[in-house]
């Protein structure tokens, strides 16, 4: 597998059999482009949720532009019932607990604690359909309240100038809760991609360091990071080095990675 980083939480992921894009709603480097006039496999089109930080109408636009190659747009109903998109423009409208499946991927949405799903996606052997990678893209699930679980913090209600009125303990055992049902399906991934976004404060680790303790993880790759930087996202790094996963440090947009066959 080949995996591009896009911007913020987007990325493409080339297989043998297609090829997968998540959440693209900027792409600076012009990832996008190279891609797709370059391959004529099967491409299957994400978005986790509505934000416009994950989803753009844009993205739709490549089908028309594209008509030789094939396309299968698969998004978050928020995304509809937000009026972001139309019906007609998914191919499957999936919310938690919904599956999609053809020869080539499953599709499993599972939950956030903020807004749409998260994503597991299993990649098939051509010959046999057992699942040969497994593909974890968060979206916006992230113990986002990390900051205000302190030591001296005994719960309740916080009115935070940033995020208004908000229950730290609360959103920390929805999330907690969201990786349970995601364990019920697997606990392990060969790739996942996940917040580290600086702007949380102190503790915006917390999430995906919950996160590895509770799933093998093969690589680990950070997200929603752009806004804090690159560096900022880095300091994952030693965490992931406790549980020997491999850390994928992205330095700029279009930076690709590749993962050996087995």
């Amino acid at each position: 597998m080949k995996l591009t980083y896009i911007y913020h939480s987007g990325f493409t992921i080339e297989t043998e059999s297609c090829v997968l894009i998540f959440d693209c709603w900027m792409d600076p480097a012009g990832v996008i482009p190279r891609i797709l006039s370059t391959t004529n496999k099967p491409i299957y089109v994400f978005a986790s949720h509505f934000h416009e930080d994950h989803f753009t109408k844009d993205i739709l636009k490549w089908r028309t532009d594209n008509p030789t190659l094939s396309f299968t747009y698969i998004l978050s109903k928020d995304t509809m019932k937000r009026r972001r998109a139309d019906k007609e423009d998914a191919d499957a409208w999936m919310a938690k607990g919904s599956v999609w499946s053809n020869d080539i991927i499953n599709v499993y949405a599972t939950g956030s604690n903020d807004s749409g799903v998260s994503w597991i996606v299993e990649v098939k052997d051509a010959k046999n359909r057992a699942t040969i990678k497994r593909i974890f893209h968060a979206g916006d699930l992230n113990n986002w309240y990390a900051r205000f679980l302190t030591d001296d913090y005994d719960g309740g209600t916080i009115d935070s100038e940033a995020f208004g009125v908000i229950d730290p303990i609360k959103d920390e055992k929805q999330f907690l809760g969201e990786l349970k049902d995601i364990k019920k399906i697997t606990d392990s991934f060969d790739v996942i991609m996940f917040p580290v976004d600086g702007r949380i404060g102190n503790g915006y680790t917390r999430g995906a360091r919950q996160f590895i303790e509770q799933f093998k993880v093969g690589l680990f790759i950070p997200m929603h990071f752009v806004v804090s930087s690159f560096k900022s996202a880095w300091r994952m790094k030693e965490f992931t080095d406790e549980y020997n996963i491999p850390f994928w440090s992205i330095e700029k947009e279009s930076q690709a990675i590749n993962i050996e066959k087995e």
